[in-house]
């Protein structure tokens, strides 16, 4: 029994479309998942606390987008993780790079590593303010 090309061609077309939106719709869960955990929580309200940074983005209003998820920078286990978070303001952008571990008796998160390196090649670390709100370093 032979199938007709417009069969097969249908057939293509319905499996493409049912491949993408399957795709697409993880891609979505995923970076639905990150949004929603602690850790990238955790690692924004360091951003957002910091008022040179927020100066320096140009924001308020700040855009956070969607994470790479190929990047290497983002990983995630048990009781680590590691993100690298697109960040933008009016002025600038730039990516939140963040580390943070969970405690295994309390099984809460805590931010270790948080730093801003914006476009323009500026490197604000968010963990460490000096006197003034955040410590703010040129990496040229």
């Amino acid at each position: 029994m032979r199938a007709s090309t417009s069969k097969l061609q249908q057939l293509a077309i319905f499996t493409t479309l049912l491949t993408g939106s399957g795709l697409g719709t993880m891609y979505y869960l995923m970076q639905k998942k990150f949004a929603g955990s602690d850790y990238y929580k955790l690692a924004l309200q360091k951003l957002e606390s910091c008022s040179d940074a927020m100066e320096s983005l140009g924001a308020p209003p700040l855009k956070i987008h969607n994470i790479h998820l190929t990047d290497r920078d983002n990983r995630q286990a048990q009781q680590t993780a590691q993100m690298k978070i697109p960040v933008t303001g009016s002025k600038t952008g730039g990516y939140l790079y963040t580390s943070s571990t969970r405690d295994p008796i309390t099984n809460r998160w805590s931010v270790k590593l948080a730093v801003l390196r914006l476009k323009e090649g500026q490197t604000i670390d968010l963990m460490n303010p000096p006197a003034t709100d955040c410590r703010i370093e040129d990496t040229d």
